[in-house]
């Protein structure tokens, strides 16, 4: 979401000097840190849009993540403002293919997460975690319901979790949960933005208290999970970091790059297999780019999957020049170890006769 605070702090980063937080990606130089100043650059190598939402009823999207019940089924919302209380469940094509109407009145709505449920069900979270007053709420919430076993348009009561920060209200954006454990993080969209984790066991009623357990990227606007757990991302408007959290959060960085240039960026997610982040942006018809992974960059699962081919910049032919190199050693192999066999035998011999001399 835009804010008054982001777009003043977005206009002084650019007049002062840069300091940024270790492995995020430099605020582009060109642009006047308007409303339209221009976030993300072209993206790694391969980037390309992967759909474009179709319904109007969509434009301002602030959150995605991938159904775990529907194959190529993707769950978004829109950002806070006149919308109504609507979750949609959007196709490949960008098409909408479910209406979840939730029966609450909704606050400042910024993520969106499937994990397994309290009844050990996909389910669908909320998080109504923005805070345009800088903290100016007494709490957070996130809505939670089972995700639906035929896509279709309907109307729920969704249970709630309430949250306080141990330091203080602040706004938010980003909101992930650990697949390996379900434990819910939320990430805090400041100049010294947080990581804040949630109890191992939550309270359905009363407040769950969020702990700080490590810093997070400048303005970061939304963080995901992989599928397995052991890479997550935290995103801001121009840029994304990866950890590895195969030991666990917080992780340690793994790289950090340019996002596709976008108007508005503000989601992003793992793909179910772990090889491509999907990176969406606000906007009416916006796009949700694919960005492919590389090397350490990539969850566990997927690195085990990737077959051991050449890269696609290996040049043609080297492949089956390696091929021959290694063939060409193993025949020589014979022929090294008789040398050496014969070595040896002649050391030996010497050695026995200048002992007998």
């Amino acid at each position: 979401m835009r804010t008054p605070l982001a777009l003043f702090a977005a206009a002084l980063f650019l007049l002062a000097p840069a300091v940024p937080a270790a492995a995020e990606p430099e605020i582009p130089e060109d642009g006047d840190g308007g409303t339209d100043y221009p976030r993300g650059g072209e993206g790694p190598e391969g980037s390309e849009i992967a759909f474009e939402f179709q319904d109007p009823r969509i434009p301002e999207s602030s959150g995605l993540a991938p159904s775990l019940r529907h194959e190529g089924v993707w769950w978004t919302h829109n950002d806070s403002g006149d919308h109504p209380s609507e979750v949609y469940a959007v196709n490949e094509d960008g098409e909408t293919v479910a209406t979840v109407t939730l029966n609450l009145e909704r606050r400042d709505w910024e993520a969106i997460a499937l994990a397994e449920g309290p009844e050990g069900e996909p389910a669908v979270f909320v998080g109504d975690i923005g805070d345009n007053f800088g903290g100016g709420w007494p709490n957070i919430r996130v809505y939670h319901f089972a995700e639906p076993e035929v896509l279709g348009d309907m109307v729920l009561d969704p249970a709630v979790l309430t949250f306080t920060y141990e330091d203080g209200g602040r706004d938010a954006e980003g909101m992930m949960i650990d697949p390996r454990d379900g434990r819910l993080y939320v990430v805090s969209k400041e100049f010294s933005g947080g990581v804040y984790a949630a109890p191992e066991n939550l309270a359905p009623e009363g407040e769950n208290v969020l702990e700080r357990i490590d810093s997070a990227p400048l303005f970061a606007t939304d963080a995901a999970f992989s599928a397995d757990g052991t890479r997550y991302a935290i995103r801001t408007y121009w840029g994304v970091t990866i950890y590895d959290s195969a030991d666990g959060v917080p992780g340690t960085s793994v790289g950090s790059f340019d996002l596709p240039e976008s108007d508005q960026g503000e989601s992003i997610a793992f793909t179910p297999e772990g090889s491509a982040l999907m990176a969406g942006t606000e906007g009416e018809h916006a796009p949700v780019w694919r960005v492919p992974l590389e090397g350490d960059q990539r969850p566990e699962h997927a690195a085990v999957d990737e077959p051991a081919e050449s890269s696609p910049d290996t040049p043609e032919g080297a492949t089956e020049d390696a091929e021959e190199e290694r063939g060409a050693a193993i025949g020589s192999t014979p022929l090294i170890l008789g040398g050496v066999v014969v070595a040896v035998v002649l050391i030996g011999a010497i050695t026995w006769l200048a002992r007998r001399g």
